[in-house]
């Protein structure tokens, strides 16, 4: 993340995987570990372990059943700013392996400066049935059934009450024997927020980065942003091909849609709606950009694929609709096509009804997009899709929310016999959504994030910027006020990052034990 252009995926992104809905993950952008973080010393000298070494916890299997027994939880600590009487500050990366959240522990992030301002510890812990933190050796649905929001909660809670942590005084530093601070980002930054609900008291503050804290089942809004702040051209000529689409599929014109799909060297794509799937791919790029990715990212190679012919740029109305496929179909034949799919056909590369696939059959642990399939059919939601009629679309309205649940079947068809409808309604009354109102959470937010939508920013909500629970926006894209150096490429992140630190101090400074030393 930060050599920010190496957030741009190298190689093809999540090539054999049909749902593109699983590219716009809210996940945390990976963060590669500098060099010099390999060899730590402590403030007075000590040289530490390195960061990149994998502590376990027992954790129980079951909160509701601890007679089931533990399993181990993998984990991640920095102590390097660490001096008595600090405070711990612990994330989790949330649906992800946790290797690749070490650089969370570090200054290149806010949980780092946070650690270095107030003479703190930093924990990354991997979340349940990610990564090789499983209760059980498989991702089968009976294992699954273990991985919800709640046992997710409870893994925080068992650990901070009862872990003894790697450093020197690490038995003597639970919460009330020391302020912990949970903090994430995305999908995590929305458990720190229902864990901050849910288990009052037991963390003293918490910092939320684009954390999506509202369920939503028809979740259009993530293009919202997307089509707001893209260049203007861009989006225009987009939607005429997207609005195109629509008209040939409500006027049942298949001969019409297989010449579109035949433009972009999609002709064997079999059904429709996978179709307009595929071509949502690179809206999904979007949430690769930071402020310091410059004009060779992924997503502006497509818009100037689009926009640029001759040397010269199209006005704010683009090209129009015929260059548009010309170019768009131009774009994925050249250069597109293999960045996703490599050697695949395309009908193995974006299908989604040959049942008998791997991608949805294989139940072999550290399958990240297998467990977080399962949250998403549960409890979240967050089904990217295209606008009701009326609104601008970039993204086909062929696609609804019945696109992936049908994929839910597909996937764990043990425990759905039809298409689920996620409970979101019970996930935001639990959590209380955008609803949250509980003291010393900061939240962080960015204008040009795909998921601001479902965050405390989302258009319209209008939720106060208190000192109970501030809530600050800057000018970022997905999580960027997390890293250190977006706040010094973007002035407007600064002020987020400054405004955290600040908050931190003010609240650390009124922490008091409750439990003897």
């Amino acid at each position: 993340m930060w050599a920010l252009a190496s957030l741009l995926l190298a190689g093809p992104v999540r090539a054999a995987i049909p749902n593109a809905m699983l590219r716009g993950m809210p996940s945390l952008p990976k963060l590669p570990l500098p060099d010099r973080y390999r060899f730590i010393t402590s403030p007075n000298g000590t040289v530490l372990p390195p960061i990149t070494t994998v502590y376990y916890f027992d954790q129980l299997i079951d909160h509701n059943n601890p007679d089931l027994g533990t399993f181990q939880q993998r984990y991640w600590m920095n102590w390097e700013f660490y001096e008595p009487g600090g405070p711990i500050i612990l994330m989790t990366p949330g649906e992800g392996p946790g290797d690749y959240s070490v650089g969370f522990t570090t200054n290149e992030t806010i949980n780092g400066l946070i650690a270095q301002q107030q003479n703190g510890a930093v924990i990354t812990i991997e979340h349940r049935f990610f990564g090789y933190s499983n209760p059980y050796d498989n991702l089968t649905s009976q294992s699954l059934a273990l991985l919800t929001i709640q046992q997710a909660i409870d893994d925080l809670e068992y650990f901070a009450k009862t872990a003894d942590l790697p450093m020197p005084g690490g038995n003597a530093v639970k919460p009330g024997q020391a302020p912990w601070i949970l903090s994430g980002g995305s999908y995590s930054g929305a458990l720190t927020s229902w864990t901050m609900v849910n288990k009052p008291g037991l963390f003293w503050a918490a910092y939320a980065s684009s954390a999506v804290v509202e369920a939503i089942t028809d979740y259009y809004g993530y293009f919202t942003p997307v089509r707001e702040y893209m260049p203007q051209n861009c989006s225009s000529d987009v939607e005429a091909v997207i609005t195109y689409l629509d008209e040939l599929y409500g006027a049942n014109d298949m001969a019409g849609i297989q010449t579109l799909k035949e433009a972009f060297g999609l002709g064997d794509v079999v059904h429709v709606d996978d179709f307009a799937s595929a071509i949502q791919n690179n809206l999904f790029d979007w949430q690769d950009l930071q402020p310091n990715v410059g004009p060779g990212a992924t997503f502006f190679q497509f818009c100037d694929a689009l926009e640029v012919k001759n040397g010269v740029s199209a006005g704010p109305e683009g090209w129009g609709l015929e260059n548009a496929i010309k170019s768009w179909g131009n774009f994925w034949n050249t250069t597109y096509y293999d960045y996703i799919c490599e050697s695949e056909d395309a009908e193995t590369c974006f299908g989604t009804y040959n049942t008998s696939q791997p991608y949805w059959t294989n139940v072999t642990v550290n399958n990240a997009d297998r467990s977080w399939f399962w949250m998403v059919c549960n409890q979240v939601g967050w089904y990217q899709v295209g606008p009701p009629e009326g609104q601008p679309a970039i993204v086909s309205r062929i696609l609804q929310p019945i696109y992936s649940q049908r994929q839910c079947v597909n996937m764990f068809p043990q425990a759905f016999t039809y298409p689920p409808q996620p409970t979101t309604t019970q996930t935001n009354a639990m959590y209380t959504g955008w609803n949250v109102n509980v003291p010393r959470l900061f939240f962080a937010n960015g204008l040009r994030d795909p998921w601001r939508e479902s965050t405390v920013s989302a258009d319209g909500l209008n939720k106060p910027n208190t000192t109970s629970m501030p809530i600050y926006e800057g000018d970022g894209f997905h999580c960027s006020d997390i890293i250190t150096n977006n706040g010094i490429v973007d002035p407007t992140v600064a002020v987020v990052q400054e405004a955290a630190l600040r908050y931190m101090k003010e609240w650390l400074a009124e922490w008091r034990p409750s439990t003897r030393q």
